[in-house]
């Protein structure tokens, strides 16, 4: 909206500043649509509505060829400055013109995996017909080489060190040690150099397919002084390999945690944290390449052709080519990549602040709709760039606009503009502010020491924050947001109706009540601070009931059941209790067990309640022993004497009011045997010792016979036999008689 600062100068000089805002206004209402403040009385001179302001402070001509004097310049307007009014967008055309011979590095990366031999015999044959390439699309072509493989530790290599040393096959006579990426040759314009240094190249290899790709690519693109980018050309990464990539959490598979953090670490131009930090993911290599304006040209096999076509839908300004078997198409291939690549131009800005947008409109007939990118098919064209702010910046910012994959970029340096630029008056005791202080956009900034619409309050020694403190409730805001504080009172603002707000923090209005058939208090009533008081005979929130309770009565006569109100001619039931006659209580605990202490002291005088029964047990208001009880499921509670007491209980008007009628017979348990159970323990005892103490002997018996049967089977096999001691001699000698003849 627009802002009113309204005042008038008399023929005599002296201004008379009316008062644009009424009585109980919001000094807000001065901001508002230009037909609303002509309405209400502001004149058109008087009203202050800040326009965008938009400069240029360097706008060089487009240059026609790269062969002019200088830098070449591609991308006009080069800097802008805009001021703009929050929610008021601007919009400003950008031109882009692709120079024609415009100089181009060219950088080959490729893998050397051992699948990729024959690739590497055709590259080194073709170095002549890719020079010539690069020379039919500009005289200012340089062209450098790099090779990878992955990381040279488990499981993505043999670390075995013969393996190390020589990770191709036996038969592979010219096979160079595992590696992860390799710089070859910088950026060079010598087609002999590039010839010898790409001969040079062996074969190597690894285990596993997916290759250190994404190492490679993140090195080439973040050590550019190593690989010679020079400041104004197109930069081209050209890789090639027949296989996948690995990409960041891959390393964990050999211990590496480490992330990648996007810097440059080449030693002996090899890259030499290949092994100590994790592979980049494809957001940050998406990111360095767009950082540095580095447009690669994936030329893969046809198996693989699929997996980077997703990987080129990430990275912005990408191609996708097929190699054929051996590579033979290369140059070809770099050449329509290299054509497509220049013939569209994707415009973008880097990153912004949440309040602030930027769309982009193609002026061109294949342009599309407006975006936050713009894309235009042709080496010359034009976007319309739409720059928003939603909010007030507290600082200026500055974001850059340009096209990607190149040098050339448009600075913007945003501000906001959330000041009006009032036509004040000089007077610096102005009459308007009672002398206590100055105009600024129809408002007072009044001096120290006084505070007040027209600075009319003197606070003296009174802190203003604590006159402030007096005018909000309970420290919430400040007269309820519905009113000026003026020396610690609530002056309340007019309503659109032409009531006001009221109270001593405003906090009343009689505007707002609860309406019914359309009418403020169903127009039996007056609105009093947000509430209805309703006339005699009416009640309801609205007033929109007459006072009634025939649909409230139960058919013993009572209103409610005595558990609830009745308003409206409906019963509002206490808690749990439901309508229509506030009878039942299905979440209530049920009376069999809140009144069976009570049923158990009227009846039988024992129990907890016993020695105070009449003043425990008041909800009760009659009882009745009997022979029997009516019809139905009997209540039953135990009694200390674990005795079941039946009784049936109803509820009579009122919240706690109850009927019983109590059971006189009691059922209580037989009392055990005592005799009979300590008998039947000693015997039970006896019994069980006995059968042990068989058990036992059982036990004894059977490892006895084990035992002797053992004992005989070893007799049986032992083999006795009779031999005479040598130095036995018998006790008795006989001695014969040699003249005994024996008869």
């Amino acid at each position: 909206g627009q802002f009113c600062e309204n005042y008038l100068v008399t023929a005599d000089g002296e201004s008379h500043y009316l008062n644009f805002i009424k009585p109980g206004e919001q000094e807000a209402a001065r901001c508002d649509t230009w037909a609303q403040l002509i309405e209400r009385g502001c004149m058109e001179e008087d009203i202050t509505s800040p326009k965008n302001d938009f400069s240029s402070s360097k706008n060089i001509s487009l240059s026609n060829t790269a062969l002019d004097k200088g830098e070449p310049i591609q991308l006009r307007p080069q800097e802008v400055n805009l001021k703009l009014r929050p929610g008021l967008p601007h919009t400003f055309t950008l031109d882009f013109q692709r120079v024609e011979g415009y100089p181009v590095d060219l950088y080959y990366l490729m893998d050397l995996s051992y699948s990729m031999e024959d690739d590497l015999r055709s590259i080194k044959t073709l170095g002549n017909e890719l020079f010539n390439a690069l020379q039919g699309i500009t005289k200012k072509g340089q062209i450098g080489f790099g090779s990878f493989v992955d990381k040279t530790v488990l499981p993505f290599t043999n670390t075995n060190p013969e393996k190390l040393n020589k990770p191709c096959a036996e038969t592979e006579m010219y096979c160079q040690p595992a590696f992860g990426y390799r710089h070859v040759l910088s950026m060079t314009e010598n087609k002999a150099e590039f010839e010898r240094e790409v001969n040079k190249q062996r074969i190597s290899g690894n285990l596993d397919s997916p290759e250190g790709t994404l190492d490679a690519i993140m090195q080439a693109a973040v050590c550019g002084e190593r690989i010679g980018w020079r400041n104004s050309s197109t930069r081209l990464i050209v890789l090639t390999t027949d296989d996948g990539f690995h990409m960041a959490g891959d390393g964990k598979l050999a211990g590496i945690l480490e992330p990648n953090d996007e810097r440059c670490y080449m030693d002996n131009n090899l890259y030499s944290k290949s092994n100590e930090m994790d592979y980049p993911s494809v957001g940050q290599v998406a990111n360095q390449l767009e950082k540095n304006n580095i447009q690669p040209i994936f030329a893969v096999t046809k198996n693989m052709e699929k997996v980077y076509r997703e990987l080129s839908k990430r990275i912005p300004k990408s191609e996708v080519g097929v190699l054929s078997a051996d590579s033979h198409n290369v140059v070809e291939l770099i050449k329509n990549a290299y054509n497509r690549l220049s013939s569209k131009v994707t415009v973008t800005h880097d990153a912004l602040p949440d309040n602030v947008r930027v769309t982009y409109t193609p002026l061109c007939p294949e342009g599309g709709p407006s975006g936050d990118k713009g894309v235009c098919n042709n080496v010359g064209v034009s976007f319309n760039v739409t720059v928003t702010a939603d909010e007030c910046m507290q600082s200026e910012i500055s974001f850059l606009i340009g096209p990607l994959g190149m040098k050339d970029k448009l600075k913007v340096s945003l501000s906001t503009l959330c000041k009006c630029e009032c036509d004040d008056p000089v007077t610096v005791d102005s009459p308007y502010c009672n002398g206590k202080g100055q105009v600024n956009c129809g408002m007072c900034s009044c001096k120290a020491g006084f505070v007040g619409q027209k600075c009319e309050c003197s606070i003296g020694e009174k802190d203003e924050s604590s006159l402030r403190a007096a005018c909000r409730k309970d420290n919430g805001t400040e007269c309820e947001g519905r009113g000026d504080c003026v020396c610690g009172i609530c002056q309340c603002y007019t309503l659109p109706g032409g009531s006001t707000y009221y109270g001593t923090n405003c906090e009343c209005e009689n505007e707002s009540c609860e309406k019914f058939q359309n009418k403020l208090c169903g127009g039996n009533g007056k609105c009093r601070c947000k509430n209805c008081e309703c006339k005699p005979g009416y009640e309801g929130t609205a007033c929109q009931c007459k006072k009634s309770d025939e649909q409230c009565r139960t058919p013993s006569g009572s209103v409610c059941s005595g558990r609830g109100t009745c308003k409206c001619n409906q019963c509002k039931c206490m808690e749990g209790y439901q309508r229509p006659y506030c009878l039942t209580c299905p979440a209530c605990q049920t009376t069999c067990i809140t009144k069976g202490k009570c049923i158990e002291c009227l009846g039988f005088q024992t129990g907890p309640f016993s020695k105070n029964c009449s003043q425990a047990c008041t909800s009760i208001s009659e009882f009745k022993m009997v022979e029997t009880l009516p019809p139905g499921k009997p209540c039953d509670v135990r009694d200390v004497e674990s005795c079941r007491v039946f009784f049936a209980i109803k509820q009579l008007d009122g919240e706690d009011n109850y009927t019983a009628q109590i059971l006189k017979t009691r059922e209580c348990p037989k009392l055990p045997n005592i005799y009979a159970i300590i008998g039947g323990s000693i015997v039970g005892v006896t019994v069980i010792g006995i059968l042990i103490l068989l058990f036992i002997k059982v036990l004894f018996t059977l490892q006895d016979l084990k035992e002797y049967r053992k004992f005989m089977n070893e007799a049986q096999k032992t083999r006795w036999s009779e031999n005479k001691n040598p130095i036995f001699q018998e006790a008795t000698t006989t001695v014969a008689n040699p003249t005994f003849s024996g008869e």
